[in-house]
């Protein structure tokens, strides 16, 4: 089969690799989409390794077929041979056929083309993750999520909004405003225009104050804002991509108990995972069938195209995911 392969260069070349084995629990699935995440970048720049196990080549989320099913994976679940499913994988989407094991794998939603199948595995488990086990949100809560028109951002903001959670997100035009209405956002911040610690104190000081902040820029701003949140609140890092430093005032962290709570899927183990995507079928699958979570997807391209795709991620202008074809 073929895989899209680093070069020493970092360039990328869709290039023959061997063909996966299907181990006892895995099934092999035929890939018919798989979608683009910053973690690829990090991977690609050297920066992010693949856990043990899994293949060199990217890609963390895909959709696709299953063509064959190992024998304890048969006693051990009910996928069958042409099942149609989506996958969550440490590693190795960006290909023609990906070994996967069984309770790694679920069922493409009812009404979602492949396309957006594979825009949801990943961006849905970080969504739960970091919404309901990390941040503990409950209704009628207030979540601050940062950058909201990334990928993860089209996920978790209706997510959140299924569940009666008021949702204030960030953005840096007024054309990514705009393009991200439809996530139903209760307040939309232009960074550019508007100061967000202003923001975040107003909404404090007239009784809205935020409970969870998932963020993903860090950065001189984040020792800002987070000295604006509701007694007991949680600030999750799930990056750093505007700065790794920042100051603090400790007595406010304390004095108000608010936590910083750092946060990856890829590091969580294969039953947390596998906890997690059961969680989404029986609690997210029949909001994604109902329309109320749908993912936003930005830009399709065929696989053979991965230097061009990654590309609109490295320019962060993107509202929405990414997602390569493969025939």
């Amino acid at each position: 089969m073929k895989a899209i392969l680093i070069n020493e260069d970092k360039s990328l070349r869709w290039d023959n690799v061997p063909d996966p084995v299907c181990g006892p629990e895995d099934c092999i699935v035929k890939i018919a989409a798989a979608a683009l995440n910053r973690a690829d970048l990090m991977q690609r720049e050297g920066d992010y390794p693949p856990p043990p196990g899994c293949p060199d080549w990217m890609g963390l989320e895909i959709a696709g077929t299953i063509t064959e099913v190992g024998s304890e994976a048969a006693k051990k679940s009910a996928w069958k041979i042409g099942d149609k499913v989506c996958a969550l994988l440490g590693g190795g989407g960006y290909a023609q056929y990906a070994n996967v094991k069984y309770d790694m794998l679920m069922p493409v939603p009812g009404g979602c083309s492949m396309v957006e199948a594979a825009a949801i595995p990943e961006a849905a488990s970080t969504a739960y993750l970091n919404l309901f086990i990390e941040g503990r949100i409950r209704p009628g809560d207030t979540l601050l999520m940062n950058a909201g028109a990334s990928g993860l951002a089209s996920i978790i903001i209706p997510m959140a909004k299924a569940f009666d959670v008021r949702v204030v997100t960030t953005v840096i035009t007024d054309e990514q405003a705009e393009s991200i209405r439809h996530l139903n956002a209760d307040l939309i911040v232009n960074t550019r225009r508007q100061d967000i610690v202003d923001v975040l104190k107003r909404e404090l000081e007239e009784g809205r104050g935020v409970d969870v902040a998932i963020d993903c820029l860090g950065g001189e701003i984040m020792g800002k804002c987070i000295h604006y949140l509701k007694h007991g609140a949680r600030w999750i890092m799930i990056a750093a991509l505007a700065g790794q430093f920042t100051q603090i005032d400790l007595k406010n962290i304390y004095v108000r108990n608010v936590r910083i709570i750092g946060s990856t899927l890829r590091s969580r183990t294969p039953q947390m995972k596998a906890e997690i995507l059961a969680s989404l079928v029986r609690d997210i699958w029949p909001k994604i069938e109902s329309g109320l979570i749908r993912p936003t997807i930005y830009k399709v391209l065929p696989i053979t195209e991965a230097e061009a795709a990654q590309a609109i991620l490295y320019e962060g202008k993107h509202q929405g995911k990414v997602v390569m074809t493969v025939d």
